[in-house]
């Protein structure tokens, strides 16, 4: 009898060590689920979105509005340095939780991942030095100017492109990085720079008084997104839910604006 009952008690402990000893897993897109920790995925060598400083740290723009996010959400993030090339695979597989990284909004990313409400434009935009935007009202004002921009980037893919464009223009150059083509703006080598808005307004704030960022837009405009495993709508709309505030009361404008010298984040 002895054995029996403590055949039974072993039993009848295990069936509540196995109840409530521990929340159970629970499938993704659960509200309930408990989030300790958020793991952000993002490509560390794209300044000023995410990079690391001389430190050795994980720093940026995207990086101080995940941060902001985290701290409303009351939860832990870590930042992990992924294979772009193999983004949504991380996702997927669950090594990370979110990619918050400048990410364009594609229909070929939207039939993998899940995506935010769009919180900043992609556009290529012209920078002129300070004070000489030379009648500069839209990209056909380029013509008869000499133009460059950064070899391989979006902006040189589409002038190239756009025949009737770049055969307008008196010289064509590029470079190998920006910081060359800004220092050849400022001396006056170019009369304007096609460059990403982001990159090159982050440029701009280093160097304060130097060149002037017009509003014009050369080629289509993208935006950016937070991205989300497929089904995992309750983080998402968690993070969307805190993300609107940040922008209502000015959290993510300032953020913006220590970035760039400007808030470009959009605005419902």
């Amino acid at each position: 009898m002895k054995k029996i009952f403590m055949a039974a008690l072993l039993l009848v402990t295990m069936v509540f060590t196995g109840c409530g000893g521990g929340e159970a897993p629970k499938a993704d897109g659960d509200s309930s689920k408990k989030m300790e920790k958020i793991v952000i995925g993002l490509d560390d060598e794209y300044a000023p979105m995410g990079f690391k400083n001389e430190q050795n740290e994980i720093i940026g723009f995207d990086v101080d509005l995940a941060k902001e996010a985290a701290n409303r959400l009351g939860t832990e993030v870590e930042f992990k340095a992924i294979d772009w090339n193999s983004k949504e695979a991380e996702l997927k597989s669950g090594r990370i939780d979110i990619i918050w990284n400048g990410l364009d909004i594609t229909p070929e990313r939207q039939e993998n991942m899940l995506f935010s409400d769009p919180y900043m434009d992609n556009r290529q935009i012209i920078f002129v030095k300070k004070g000489n935007d030379q009648g500069i009202n839209a990209e056909t004002d380029l013509a008869g100017k000499t133009v460059g921009t950064q070899a391989g980037s979006t902006a040189e893919a589409y002038i190239v492109e756009n025949a009737a464009l770049k055969d307008s223009l008196k010289e064509f150059k590029t470079y190998g990085d920006y910081v060359s083509a800004f220092m050849d703006l400022e001396n006056g080598r170019i009369d304007a720079l096609v460059c990403d808005e982001i990159v090159g307004r982050y440029a701009m704030s280093k160097q304060e008084g130097k060149f002037d960022a017009l509003n014009v837009n050369v080629g289509p405009v993208s935006e950016f997104g937070i991205a989300f495993r497929k089904d995992d709508t309750a983080l998402r709309d968690k993070v969307q839910g805190v993300f609107d505030e940040m922008v209502k009361d000015g959290a993510a404008g300032k953020i913006s604006e220590q970035w760039f010298g400007a808030d470009l984040v959009k605005k419902k």
